[in-house]
């Protein structure tokens, strides 16, 4: 999953990709690196980032999915939280809703079901704006589990089916050092719900704590991890380095073939 983000603000790609022709350029170049995915967000989620409106999100996000629709039959996912964002995005040709507030916003569960499309839930802890403020847990791994737990029961509830549903377990989302490498040692955990897991562990901040990079400076932690939680079992990793995500998948694979 290739990350397009088409905001002033994001963490890393802040502002490279707001004009819809260079939002497109960006998201053929990833296709051709080997993304199946293009997951397409218009308001930032890291800490302290601002609230967007629904129009102006709207504005950000449905022009770039028409013009990557008419270009490509490539996967695309819609970042968002806001249920009018997933109506029109799906209307325009988003196929998967990835929403960091696990449906939890009111209306989403009812337009998510309403869509029939596929869904992904995050955990995160608290709010973007407050969720890296000393986060704790007795025990993180069997609570982003009860977290799935209760989601998915609420999902079934509102009629969205088992097989549509993807669980990231929001590395970064409300989470320490020790929080997220806790999480991804144990990652092969959730794949007791019978859901695919989505992993998002690009350029993360955790990898300047722990070795001191910039963000530009975090490809190799970013790749390395990624693979990581591939053989822990993640079915889909959301990243910014596609090229090299690709390679790195290449080598995997044809040694899960080799003699």
């Amino acid at each position: 999953m290739g990350v397009l983000n088409v905001t002033p603000d994001s963490f890393s790609d802040g502002g490279d990709y707001s004009l819809v022709n260079d939002a497109v350029l960006q998201a053929k170049l990833m296709l051709e690196a080997g993304a199946t995915i293009i997951d397409i967000g218009g308001e930032s989620t890291r800490p302290g980032a601002a609230k967007v409106t629904i129009e102006e999100e709207l504005a950000r996000v449905v022009p770039v999915i028409k013009a990557i629709r008419a270009d490509s039959a490539a996967l695309i996912s819609i970042d968002t939280s806001k249920p009018e964002v997933m109506q029109q995005a799906v209307n325009a040709g988003a196929s998967l809703i990835n929403d960091v507030y696990a449906l939890r916003k009111p209306g989403a569960l009812e337009m998510a079901a309403s869509l029939g499309v596929k869904v992904c839930l995050m955990h995160m802890q608290a709010e973007p704006e407050t969720m890296q403020q000393q986060p704790e847990y007795r025990q993180v791994v069997d609570e982003v589990g009860l977290f799935f737990e209760q989601r998915l029961q609420a999902c079934q509830q509102a009629g969205i089916a088992r097989e549509n549903i993807l669980l990231d377990p929001g590395f970064g989302f409300g989470k320490t050092l020790a929080h997220n490498l806790s999480l991804l040692a144990h990652l092969a955990t959730f794949k007791q719900y019978g859901c695919p897991l989505l992993v998002g562990l690009s350029r993360k901040s955790m990898w300047g704590e722990l070795l001191g990079k910039k963000v530009d400076e975090r490809v190799s932690a970013s790749v390395i991890s990624a693979l990581l939680a591939v053989v822990n079992g993640a079915a889909i990793v959301r990243v910014h380095d596609v090229a090299e995500m690709a390679e790195a998948l290449t080598i995997y694979k044809a040694l899960q073939y080799a003699d």
